[in-house]
């Protein structure tokens, strides 16, 4: 079966070379541009995992983090936060909002399939 991964980010290019990875990887994207777009489509959707971008227009990745821990038909949703803030705050508070994992710009490609993979791997472990 095909997971399906939800990429949201405001930055085009980033969206575009996220979605060619994920998909030559053999996930089904689905692609948000902001915060309320990314929200509409987990309720829809309901992906396995959101690539989910801090700093996005509307509703902020963390407001939809807290978004998706609060509804109880989103809670297996694994969310990996991309951002470019690196700081041990920026990471603490992505977590502490309950982000599954936690990835810096700019980051290796292979870096981020290997983190997708190891938590898809990980959440089908406990199912």
């Amino acid at each position: 079966m095909t997971e399906t991964i939800l990429i949201a980010d405001d930055e085009p290019n980033i969206l575009v070379s996220l979605e060619y990875l994920m998909q030559r990887e053999g996930f089904q994207v689905l692609l948000a541009r902001d915060g309320h777009e990314a929200l509409a489509l987990l309720q829809r959707a309901r992906p396995r995992l959101v690539l989910l971008d801090v700093m996005m227009p509307g509703k902020s990745g963390h407001e939809v983090c807290q978004a998706i821990r609060a509804d109880p038909t989103l809670q297996n949703t694994l969310v990996l936060m991309l951002s470019a803030k690196g700081r041990d705050t920026d990471v603490a508070k992505g977590l502490g909002l309950g982000a599954d994992a936690y990835v810096t710009k700019p980051f290796s490609t292979q870096a981020l399939v290997a983190q997708v993979r190891q938590l898809l791997a990980a959440r089908r472990r406990t199912e």
